[in-house]
Protein backbone atom coordinates (compact mmCIF):
# COMPACT_ATOMS: atom_id res chain seq x y z
CA UNK A 1 0.00 0.00 0.00
CA UNK A 2 2.89 2.49 0.93
CA UNK A 3 3.88 2.15 -2.14
CA UNK A 4 1.27 2.64 -3.92
CA UNK A 5 0.28 6.06 -1.94
CA UNK A 6 3.77 7.28 -3.26
CA UNK A 7 3.36 6.45 -7.11
CA UNK A 8 0.21 8.06 -6.65
CA UNK A 9 2.12 11.17 -5.68
CA UNK A 10 4.46 11.08 -8.07
CA UNK A 11 1.89 10.84 -10.73
CA UNK A 12 0.17 13.88 -9.36
CA UNK A 13 3.49 15.83 -9.41
CA UNK A 14 3.75 14.60 -13.16
CA UNK A 15 0.87 15.91 -14.65
CA UNK A 16 0.63 18.75 -12.68
CA UNK A 17 4.50 19.99 -13.62
CA UNK A 18 2.93 18.76 -17.44
CA UNK A 19 0.20 21.52 -16.88
CA UNK A 20 2.76 24.11 -16.19
CA UNK A 21 0.64 24.39 -12.65
CA UNK A 22 2.32 25.53 -9.26
CA UNK A 23 1.10 23.61 -6.02
CA UNK A 24 -0.74 26.69 -5.55
CA UNK A 25 -2.51 26.84 -8.61
CA UNK A 26 -3.46 22.68 -8.77
CA UNK A 27 -5.15 23.51 -5.35
CA UNK A 28 -7.29 26.68 -6.52
CA UNK A 29 -8.63 24.73 -9.58
CA UNK A 30 -9.50 22.00 -7.48
CA UNK A 31 -11.10 23.82 -4.35
CA UNK A 32 -9.00 22.54 -2.26
CA UNK A 33 -6.12 23.51 0.00
CA UNK A 34 -2.40 24.27 -1.26
CA UNK A 35 -1.02 21.56 2.21
CA UNK A 36 -3.19 18.79 0.63
CA UNK A 37 -1.29 18.81 -2.86
CA UNK A 38 1.62 18.86 -0.79
CA UNK A 39 0.32 16.07 1.25
CA UNK A 40 -0.69 14.42 -2.08
CA UNK A 41 2.15 14.76 -3.70
CA UNK A 42 4.68 13.60 -0.68
CA UNK A 43 2.21 10.43 -0.47
CA UNK A 44 0.59 11.14 3.03
CA UNK A 45 -1.68 8.18 4.09
CA UNK A 46 -4.09 10.08 5.41
CA UNK A 47 -5.04 12.27 2.69
CA UNK A 48 -9.32 12.28 1.99
CA UNK A 49 -10.80 10.45 -0.73
CA UNK A 50 -13.19 13.61 -2.21
CA UNK A 51 -9.43 15.34 -2.12
CA UNK A 52 -8.23 12.86 -3.97
CA UNK A 53 -10.68 13.06 -6.89
CA UNK A 54 -10.95 16.77 -6.64
CA UNK A 55 -7.30 16.61 -8.08
CA UNK A 56 -7.58 13.74 -10.24
CA UNK A 57 -10.58 15.27 -11.96
CA UNK A 58 -8.73 18.67 -12.47
CA UNK A 59 -5.68 16.68 -14.30
CA UNK A 60 -8.21 14.72 -16.26
CA UNK A 61 -6.71 11.44 -14.17
CA UNK A 62 -8.78 8.96 -14.66
CA UNK A 63 -9.19 5.98 -12.17
CA UNK A 64 -9.92 1.98 -13.44
CA UNK A 65 -11.41 -0.78 -11.14
CA UNK A 66 -10.15 -4.28 -11.98
CA UNK A 67 -10.44 -7.62 -9.97
CA UNK A 68 -11.20 -11.15 -10.72
CA UNK A 69 -15.20 -10.38 -10.41
CA UNK A 70 -15.62 -6.92 -11.71
CA UNK A 71 -17.53 -7.77 -14.34
CA UNK A 72 -20.02 -9.84 -12.01
CA UNK A 73 -20.63 -6.75 -10.07
CA UNK A 74 -20.92 -4.31 -13.43
CA UNK A 75 -23.96 -6.69 -14.13
CA UNK A 76 -25.06 -6.84 -10.30
CA UNK A 77 -25.24 -2.29 -10.71
CA UNK A 78 -27.22 -2.68 -13.99
CA UNK A 79 -30.25 -4.64 -12.20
Amino acid sequence: MDTLVKKIGRMVRFHRKKARLTQLELANHSDIGKTAVFDIEKGKKTVRLATLLAVFNTLNIQMKFEGPIMHRFEEHEKS
